[in-house]
């Protein structure tokens, strides 16, 4: 199986550096089940192409399962291999194996990470890939699916059975061509997970750290895929309760309203219904700011825009802000506002921005309130006092409502190991919340209320917390303009 992948990025060699593969080298990376190769059949200053060839030896794969490797069935520990060993389907599930090798060989480039080109690595960039045969499930239709709303341009050419007898028909190979300005780490974590989605078929069994592996891969974009019920349930084999913890975990713990999970798993699997944690974590912060009866709005932290929109349809709220660090993010955002119908008046009550809220940032200011829905856990712990700084200190609100998972909820979910995101960098349990919460209240001179969001257990404490910062000298906007 063959990947190439080109820029016109000038200069085109810092592919290179980007790929961590130098232009004048052929590299090879034995794997457990064939060779990878990466060459560079073109390398100049205004075009670059890097390639990825995968070659499977189903020999060693059927070596590997004797020995009771990853590779596939087999007699473990036996020293004896029959013919049948050899000849499996193992080999043909090319995508699934290209997607291991592509994550081991690029596995620094999928993570975001390079010192020689910082800037770079968190930079969209031209972007061209081909695979010139691989095999989909659903065909051209699918292809689209699931690669156009990450903004690829998708080439899909169906490849005939035998191109001498186009009466045979077509066969369920594509050759793929994505086109698109994207940053190359998260084109390869995009791979990563669709190309065996495409084909529907891997070639181990799979445990419930897919469910995590499958987040990790899919953290920024997979969230907000129109179609990500499609991805979850091919990536994970349709395997009922993977499928459901996986799903659970993107509606309730990754900010995203899902209002049927129970329909994207089998009927007879489906439990009682249940409101997704999302839902109830908008409706609280929606009644909190009813309390105080705010004109203005801003959302930090904004992501794809769902609490946008609730705030927009809000009788009493004159103007409404969203910003976020993440373009992608805000581009979501005026996708689902749909910026581009709007009146001109309408557009007059929404401001969106990108912004980062670790530095002052003037725009900040000058709203009754601001909410931090799920948002700082997502900060490094040493940056949260710039982040309490610029919000509480400068941009000063006259109440803040802030949410954050409460970690010891964490063992009531099925399969969880670690943190509920992989881009969190901590959790606090309830009794953190509360002493961060009334520090940073007292230093910038706010009083403070705790609540829980979702189902409070005896035990272990509701799964969202939630503090509402309210200044001590409040006043509206608008009040404070008469």
């Amino acid at each position: 199986m063959l990947l190439t992948i080109s820029t016109t990025h000038r200069p085109a060699t810092d592919l290179g550096f980007l790929l961590h593969k130098h232009p004048d080298r052929v590299q090879v990376f034995d794997q457990s089940f064939g060779t990878a190769t990466v060459f560079y059949p073109e390398a100049g200053e205004e075009r670059c192409t890097a390639a990825l060839l995968l070659e499977v030896d189903p020999v060693r794969l059927a070596r590997r399962a004797g020995q009771g490797g990853k590779g596939g069935k087999g007699a473990k520990g036996s020293p004896d291999f029959s013919l049948a060993q050899y000849v499996n389907d193992r080999s043909y599930a090319a995508s699934s194996l290209f997607g291991v090798a592509l994550a081991d060989v690029f596995s620094t480039a999928r993570g975001g990470r390079c010192a020689a080109r910082p800037e770079l690595a968190e930079t969209a960039i031209p972007l061209e890939l081909v695979i010139p045969a691989l095999p989909c499930r659903g065909g051209v239709p699918i292809a689209r699916r699931l690669f156009e709303p990450l903004g690829w341009t998708v080439g899909a050419e169906p490849v005939p059975l035998d191109p001498d007898f186009p009466e045979w028909g077509d066969s369920r190979y594509l050759r793929l061509t994505l086109t698109g300005t994207v940053r190359l780490a998260d084109a390869l974590s995009q791979l990563h997970v669709l190309l065996p989605v495409l084909d529907e078929s891997k070639h181990y069994w799979q445990g419930p750290d897919e469910v995590d592996k499958l987040l990790r891969s899919g953290a920024g974009w997979l969230a907000e895929h129109p179609d990500r019920e499609l991805v979850v349930r091919r990536y994970l084999g349709r395997r009922g309760h993977l499928t459901r913890a996986a799903l659970a975990r993107l509606a309730e713990l990754d900010d995203v309203v899902e209002d049927a999970v129970a329909e994207a798993v089998e009927p007879d699997a489906a439990e009682e219904t249940r409101v997704p944690l999302n839902l109830r974590r908008h409706e609280a912060v929606l009644a909190a700011l009813a309390e105080v009866r705010p004109r203005s709005v801003i959302d930090l932290g904004c992501g794809p825009g769902q609490l946008l929109a609730r705030l927009l349809a809000t009788e009493g709220i004159a103007r409404v802000a969203g910003c976020d660090v993440s373009v992608r993010s805000l581009q979501s955002a005026a996708r689902r506002l749909h910026v581009d119908r709007m009146t001109e008046r309408q557009q007059e009550r929404l401001t969106l921005f990108q912004s980062a809220l670790t530095y002052d940032d003037p725009r900040l200011a000058g709203y009754d309130a601001a909410v931090l829905m799920e948002v700082v856990e997502h900060v490094d712990p040493p940056r949260l006092e710039a982040l309490e700084r610029v919000v509480l200190g400068s941009a000063r609100p006259g109440t803040v409502v802030v949410t954050t998972p409460n970690r010891e909820h964490n063992v009531r979910y099925e399969g969880l190991t670690g943190m509920r995101h992989p881009d969190h960098r901590f959790e606090w349990d309830r009794a953190e919340f509360r002493a961060w919460a009334e520090r940073v209240a007292a230093a910038y001179g706010y009083t403070v209320e705790l609540r829980g969001v979702g189902d409070d257990d005896p035990e272990v404490g509701p799964p969202t917390q939630m503090a509402i910062l309210t200044r001590a000298d409040t006043t509206t906007t608008e009040e404070a303009g008469r």
